[in-house]
Parts: C-alpha cells; structure tokens; sequence
C-alpha cells in the first residue's frame, strides 16, 4: 500500500469555536447521533479564533464555518476566515470539505480544501498554490485542530 503525500507543511492552527448560531436543531444532539438530521438537512454558524504557526505562515485566525448538515448525514464544511499575519498582513482563507463524526465521539475528523489569497506583496505566493488542510473538531472541548499542507 502507498502512502499519499500531502505536500509541504505550510502552518498548523489550534483554534476555539467562539460561538454557535443553531437554526432549530442543536448541533451537539446531531452530531452524536441522538437525533437524526432532519428531512431538509441543519444549518449551523460556528465561528472561531485562535493561533495559526509555521515556517512559512504564522499568526491569528479568525472566521466562521457556514456548515450544513444534510438529510443523508454528510457533515459539509464552508469556511470563510482570515489569517492576519504576524507582521500584520491580511490573508483570506475560503475552504471546504467535510466532517466525518467518529462514532460514539464528540471528535470529527476534517478534511478541507483550502484556498488562500491575499494583495500584500509579501504574501502573494499563497495565491497559487493548494492547500489541504486535515485536522480534528472536538465538540465538547471545543477545540479544532487543523494542519495545512500546500501542493
């Protein structure tokens, strides 16, 4: 069996979740499996902040993940954040991708697909390239992990 190669280590962030808007269901019920997603899917604002570090982009994140749950249980991610720079740039970060609830858990493994953008001159090589960005979402220590490897 081979293994995959993810590319090039560009950060690592540990973020918080700061805040949750539910619209009629409660996320934590879903994401444990007591009730099942509804007919018309969930919808979900999570929005969180925390520290970004690496060799290549370091500083702070913060933004909102517009998730969607769907009928089928397919946890669907929308992510728009931005990174600010240690030396105070702006970085746009869009992502999405799924999270995949570990039975029994209040963990879920994510897998994003990450694209970057930013106008500042030191940062315009983050508008190239790709990033994948795999991690963990712990919904009762709200913790999210996340590591960011560009291709």
């Amino acid at each position: 069996m081979s293994t995959i190669d993810l590319g090039e280590p560009l950060y690592e962030y540990n973020l918080k979740i700061t805040g949750l808007t539910e619209y009629g269901v409660n996320l934590q019920d879903l994401a444990s499996g007591k009730i099942p997603p509804p007919p018309e899917g969930a919808r979900f604002d999570v929005a969180f902040a925390g520290e970004a570090t690496g060799s290549k982009l370091s500083g702070k994140v913060s933004g909102v993940d517009y998730l969607h749950i769907r009928a089928d249980g397919r946890f669907q991610l929308d992510v728009h954040a931005e990174i600010t720079s240690a030396d105070g740039q702006k970085i746009s970060l869009k992502a999405d991708g799924v999270a995949l609830p570990k039975p029994g858990s209040s963990i879920s493994d994510l897998r994003e697909n990450v694209t970057l953008f930013s106008s500042s001159k030191d940062y315009t090589w983050v508008n190239t390239i790709q990033v994948w960005g795999v991690g963990t979402v712990d919904l009762a220590t709200q913790d999210i992990y996340i590591a960011g490897y560009s291709v």
